[in-house]
């Protein structure tokens, strides 16, 4: 078993800390991207933590938090929206991985929840698929609007906080992990200006 593999939920999350300070600082070490990091993985994984985070290009989870091959288990939905592929990856991760940290991470400017809030101010829907993306972000804008944000980013945080808490409410897998200290979930925006990735939210130990 690697080292990464034994990591406490609060050990992954400084991890993914520190690597984002490097990617601020211009100061990335891009590990584990060579042949014998390559090579080692042919037979088997065992990443540090879940990166569960919207689609938006900007978003590149490896470089954010400057890790390499093996490192980090990513899921990605647009507008990091909920469903049940997305609950058994998770579950997958946890129960047959044994990760030990799973991060919700959304974003400023995020397309998708700028959709939902003009659906919200207008009452029009769009059309197709993009509808159902819409619909199971509306009720972050609604919960950010009763208490007096209106503002996409601010819907952002909301909407990364009720992710966390949706994951955990709809999943006894990963409800038990977390309550038995063998998994923390968190909640994280990251800002494109600047390149920083925030605390939200989270249930279990992570400091």
């Amino acid at each position: 078993m690697t080292i990464e593999a034994r990591l406490t939920p609060a050990q992954a999350w400084e991890r993914l800390r520190e690597g984002n300070l490097r990617f601020i600082g211009g100061t990335s070490d891009h590990p584990n991207q060579d042949a014998n990091r390559r090579a080692s993985l042919v037979q088997d994984q065992h990443p540090f933590a879940v990166i569960f985070g919207c689609s938006d290009s900007r978003l590149a989870a490896e470089i954010i938090f400057d890790v390499g091959l093996g490192d980090v288990f990513v899921v990605r939905t647009a507008g990091h929206v909920i469903d049940d592929a997305v609950l058994g990856t998770l579950e997958y991760s946890v129960s047959i991985l044994n990760i030990p940290l799973i991060m919700v991470l959304g974003h400023d400017s995020c397309g998708a929840v700028t959709a939902s809030v003009n659906s919200f101010n207008s009452g029009e829907m769009p059309n197709g698929f993009v509808r159902d993306l819409v619909e199971r972000i509306l009720p972050s804008v609604i919960t950010a609007n009763r208490v007096g944000t209106t503002d996409v980013n601010g819907c952002v945080v909301e909407h990364v906080k009720q992710t966390t808490e949706r994951m955990v409410d709809s999943s006894k897998i990963v409800a038990d992990a977390v309550e038995e200290g063998r998994t923390a979930v968190i909640g994280v925006t990251y800002r494109l200006a600047e390149g920083r990735a925030e605390l939200v939210s989270g249930f279990g130990n992570v400091e």
